[in-house]
């Protein structure tokens, strides 16, 4: 299963997010600098439990100020 993590961070405290993100051997290798309404972006590629785990775990970096976690979900349309 694959989500996307959006991450808005304390201002300034960008690259230090992204450096504590790189160093965690849970999280994705794709962690995006982006603009908008996030700062980071990150994809993971795990189990439901596990991406569960490594979303609750952001909130003990303090100088991340929020996340929003968009799970992939699979819909037969029928095309």
């Amino acid at each position: 299963m694959k989500a996307l993590c959006m991450i808005t961070v304390k201002p300034g405290m960008v690259d230090k997010v992204v450096q504590i993100l790189r160093k965690k051997r849970k999280i994705s290798k794709d962690i995006m600098i982006v603009t908008g309404r996030a700062d980071i972006s990150v994809i993971l590629n795990s189990s439901i439990d596990e991406i569960n785990n490594v979303v609750i775990d952001l909130k003990n970096v303090k100088e991340i100020v929020n996340t929003e976690t968009l799970i992939e979900v699979e819909v037969d349309l029928g095309w």
